[in-house]
């Protein structure tokens, strides 16, 4: 299936705004969050599991254990913070 990607605030800053990706039928959000760790450089870094991210699948929040479909979009970013 094909999942559009689209990154916020740091992340666009190092992966730029956005990219289509193919994963598997029945992915998770956490699942393609690692797909994209495991690419290395840029991506490892920026989506590290170490670094607290928010998701949102089609533009609602959403967790790891979300499941994908074909068409999706999916969306990380920093947790937002104010004052």
């Amino acid at each position: 299936m094909k999942v559009q990607v689209r990154y916020f605030a740091s992340l666009r800053e190092a992966l730029g705004t956005g990219e289509g990706i193919e994963l598997p039928a029945g992915t998770t959000v956490g699942a393609a969050r690692d797909a994209l760790i495991a690419r290395g450089g840029a991506h490892a870094e920026a989506l590290a599991r170490g670094r607290a991210l928010r998701s949102a699948l089609n533009q609602s929040l959403c967790d790891e254990s979300t499941a994908l479909a074909d068409g999706a979009e999916l969306a990380f970013f920093p947790p937002v913070t104010g004052g």
